[in-house]
């Protein structure tokens, strides 16, 4: 069966088109060119921001002109992550197929997080069936890469009261509350020197780990590649002189390292010993992962001399500072069993232009000070390493209100659906939401939305029947607040 035919088959027609629409972070022009078409196509208001957001808008459904107006609000951008480096998701459309009650894909990430959010609001908007009172929504820009489209949303876009939140991942759960994050990154300056001639060169690779999304999967134990590999090579290192020549590892801010690789040199006289060491990794690895990373390798193969090297004092600071960065649950919720209070994840090592090598860190927690004590933390690690760092603006959290009306109205649609009353809790992950409460105080908000697995990387998949139980769950909220006056 084809996506399209799936049910609710409006929802999975509109998502079937979002898949073939390139719209990496901070690219997203051509899905917004097919958001404004589709809403000139059935004769929705739309308007637009100078960052780039959307907003359209349709009447209450007649007699319910005076009910709470209701915003839904989800994202244009994806998280860009293939094992194929030849894929271009700059220009090809996302190898999405149904397989059994799961849509998956062929080595790419999804896109489900949030194209199934777009989906489910165009959805609502055109269709006839829904109840609702005076009904907007929102789609806003980057939010993967820094939420740039919420920080700058432009002045009255929106006029809601309340604000459903399409961006979440479970269902039967109901999202009240999420942790706040801020980037850290470290700056090494290199000098090249040209490599030793008596040296045997190595490349090692850490390739095909499970990934997946630094706030909602970073409890799971899995694998840092980065720090996979600065483990062989801090080893390594403290046994022989080791000159490095090229590092890289991990690629997004928000998505667990599942790859990584360097290309090393040792004297002539120790190339065995650097065999037989890697092979004992290998191994040793293999035991502390086990199932959680079933598809995890590494390998090793000789290179040829390559023209430069890190200078070795750079190049010890950087693998000590890899190796020591924490990654991972720092902290659990006291208030919420099960949640992942403080995180970090040490996300990427790239060599940029002008001998500098940039690591990209992401901390998060669900309180304030928190967070900002874990990044001081990766900050002082790489400061006594010798590198320059920065922090970026940070984005807020989002505090849980119990009390919440459309809190309550979500819950109970679903009982009324499914007989089954969801869970409520809070997400480790970013929500757009605390910051429209900022600028909106007045906002009523809830988050909710159907089970995707492994976003944020190429094992992303969403399950079918979940999707058809978030779309009645959304239809029969959206009545329950139209029959309320303000």
């Amino acid at each position: 069966m084809e996506i399209k035919d799936l049910n609710p088959q409006r929802v999975f027609e509109i998502f079937d088109q979002i898949t073939r629409i390139p719209r990496p972070s901070k690219k997203e022009e051509k899905i917004r060119k097919y958001l404004l078409d589709f809403a000139a196509e059935h004769g929705i208001a739309v308007k637009t921001d100078p960052v780039g957001n959307v907003v359209m808008s349709v009447p209450a459904t007649p007699g319910h002109e005076n009910a709470p107006a209701v915003v839904l609000q989800g994202h244009m951008d994806m998280v860009c992550e293939s094992n194929d480096k030849s894929f271009d998701f700059n220009t090809q459309p996302i190898p999405a197929y149904v397989d059994g009650e799961w849509i998956k894909t062929r080595g790419t990430t999804l896109g489900a997080d949030n194209g199934i959010g777009m989906a489910a609001a165009l959805a609502i908007l055109t269709d006839p069936e829904v109840v609702h009172g005076p009904l907007e929504a929102l789609f806003t820009m980057d939010e993967e890469t820094g939420m740039t489209g919420a920080f700058n949303l432009g002045e009255d876009m929106i006029h809601a009261d309340i604000l459903i939140n399409l961006d979440s991942e479970d269902d039967a759960q109901l999202f009240v509350g999420c942790a706040g994050g801020v980037d850290t990154q470290a700056f090494f300056t290199y000098k090249r020197s040209f490599s030793p001639k008596d040296f045997r060169y190595f490349r090692i690779d850490v390739a095909k780990g499970q990934g997946g999304h630094s706030g909602g999967d970073i409890h799971l134990g899995r694998a840092n590649a980065n720090q996979v590999l600065a483990r062989f090579l801090f080893n390594i290192g403290k046994k022989h002189e080791v000159q490095i020549s090229e590092i890289d590892g991990g690629n997004l801010r928000n998505a667990i390292a599942r790859a990584a690789h360097a290309v090393f040199g040792v004297h002539t006289t120790h190339k065995e010993d650097i065999v037989a060491e890697f092979n004992k990794y290998v191994a040793t690895i293999g035991e502390e992962y086990g199932d959680i990373e079933p598809t995890l390798e590494l390998t090793l193969e000789s290179m040829d001399q390559p023209e430069f090297c890190i200078d070795p004092e750079t190049s010890k600071a950087l693998i000590s500072a890899l190796y020591a960065c924490p990654h991972g649950a720092m902290a659990m919720s006291r208030d919420i069993e099960g949640l992942v209070e403080t995180s970090t994840n040490l996300a990427s090592v790239k060599m940029a232009d002008n001998n500098r090598i940039v690591v990209t860190t992401s901390q998060r927690s669900s309180v304030e000070s928190r967070k900002w004590d874990i990044a001081n933390r990766v900050e002082a690690v790489f400061k006594l390493a010798g590198a320059e760092v920065e922090h970026g603006e940070g984005y807020p959290g989002w505090k849980p209100n119990m009390k919440s009306p459309i809190l309550a109205m979500a819950r109970d649609a679903y009982k009324e659906l499914y007989d089954i009353t969801p869970l409520v809790t809070a997400i480790h992950a970013g929500l757009e939401c605390g910051l429209f409460l900022q600028k909106y105080p007045h906002l009523d908000m809830v988050s909710f939305g159907p089970t995707l697995k492994d976003v944020h990387s190429p094992s992303e998949m969403m399950h079918i029947p979940a999707v058809d139980r978030f779309y009645e769950q959304l239809k029969l909220t959206l009545k329950k607040v139209a029959d309320t006056k303000k």
